[in-house]
C-alpha cells in the first residue's frame, strides 16, 4: 500500500502557465510523490518564475542562479518538504533532453521527494544508488529512464 499524502500543489506567476498547470495534474503529481514516498507525507509542491527560484538558491544555498528544484526538508518521519521547481529551468531542461515537460517534472518531483527523505547525490557513489533508485520509480510510473 503506498503511503498517505498530503499535497499543497501551488503555481506563482509564471510565463505560460497554462501549459505548466497541463503538465502538473493534481492526480499525476499526487502519484508521482506518493510513488517515490516511503513513510506518509506533507508536501508543498511550488512552481515559481526565474526571479523566486535564483533568490531561494541565493539565500539557502549561496549559489545565485535559478535551479531546476530545491528541497527543502524539515521532518523525515512523517516527510515534510517544500518543493520548489522553477519553470523556465525546468521547461529549457526538457526541450535539451528531449523529454517532455510533464516527464521532466515527473522526474525533478520524484527526484525532491527522495531528498525530502534524505537522500543525497554529492558522492559519486550517492549519486548512483540515487539515479537507479529514480530510474526504478519513473519506469514503475510509465516514464523512460530519465539518465
Amino acid at each position: 500500500m503506498l503511503p498517505e499524502l498530503s499535497l499543497s500543489l501551488q503555481f506563482g506567476k509564471i510565463k505560460d502557465a497554462d501549459k505548466h498547470r497541463d503538465a502538473l495534474k493534481r492526480h499525476k503529481v499526487i502519484r508521482w510523490i506518493r510513488n517515490t514516498l516511503e513513510v506518509d507525507g506533507e508536501i508543498t509542491v511550488r512552481i515559481v518564475d526565474a526571479l523566486e527560484g535564483q533568490t531561494l538558491n541565493r539565500e539557502y544555498r549561496q549559489k545565485d542562479y535559478a535551479t531546476n528544484v530545491l528541497t527543502f526538508d524539515y521532518t523525515q518521519e512523517p516527510v515534510t518538504a517544500d518543493l520548489v521547481l522553477c519553470a523556465p529551468v525546468i521547461a529549457q531542461e526538457a526541450k535539451e533532453q528531449k523529454k517532455t515537460l510533464e516527464a521532466h517534472y515527473a522526474h525533478m518531483i520524484v527526484h525532491g521527494t527522495l531528498h525530502a527523505q534524505g537522500w543525497d547525490h554529492e558522492l559519486d557513489e550517492d549519486a548512483e544508488v540515487m539515479e537507479l533508485r529514480e530510474s526504478e520509480i519513473m519506469a514503475r510510473l510509465g516514464f523512460k529512464n530519465p539518465y
